[in-house]
């Protein structure tokens, strides 16, 4: 019941997904290389909400980013398709969704059960959420991760993760490309 309340409280503009399955990422067109441009764009702010100012731009390999988990940067030309999984997906690729305005959660393997479902429940009920699992070294239980924004949870029941979600969901550099 509280996961039907807060993917109802969570659906939004952008609709669901209505399989809500995983599939193999899916490839980007080929474009050719650009530097990196800022695109952190001023909105408001959530009592916790930290803010950072990244860049954009493709690269193929593995990449390094200051926060943990990354809020955006130079990512691979490869995006995570937005859905629950119940592993850790990578870095560049998690970044790539944020790019085009996915809300990306990932959550400590150590989260109760109860808590994990209500965050699969929410990226099955939307187009724009990515929720994955993370090993370790997560800063607090789940985080919440925009394009430029990140918010430390304890719990997913904490109503500013659906503010986050609607404030912060499709506000990346490349808002309505698919997720």
């Amino acid at each position: 019941m509280l996961a039907a309340a807060l993917a109802s409280m969570l659906t939004g503009a952008c609709g669901g997904d209505e399989t809500g399955t995983a599939s193999a990422p899916t490839a980007t067109p080929a474009t050719p290389a650009r530097p990196p441009v800022s695109t952190t764009k001023t909105l408001p702010l959530l009592p916790g909400v930290e803010t950072f100012s990244v860049d954009a731009g493709h690269q193929e390999g593995p990449l390094t980013y200051p926060q943990v988990p990354p809020v955006g940067g130079v990512h691979n030309p490869v995006w995570t398709q937005c859905t629950f999984y119940d592993r850790a997906v990578p870095n560049e690729m998690a970044v790539h969704s944020l790019e085009h305005g996915a809300i990306w959660i990932t959550y400590r393997p150590d989260l109760p059960q109860d808590q994990i479902d209500l965050l699969a429940g929410l990226a099955r009920s939307r187009k724009d959420v990515l929720v994955s699992r993370w090993e370790e070294g997560l800063p607090s239980p789940l985080v919440a991760t925009g394009w430029g924004r990140q918010l430390k949870l304890t719990t997913a029941t904490d109503p500013r993760l659906g503010e986050f979600v609607r404030i912060y969901a499709n506000q990346g550099p490349e808002i309505n490309a698919p997720c």
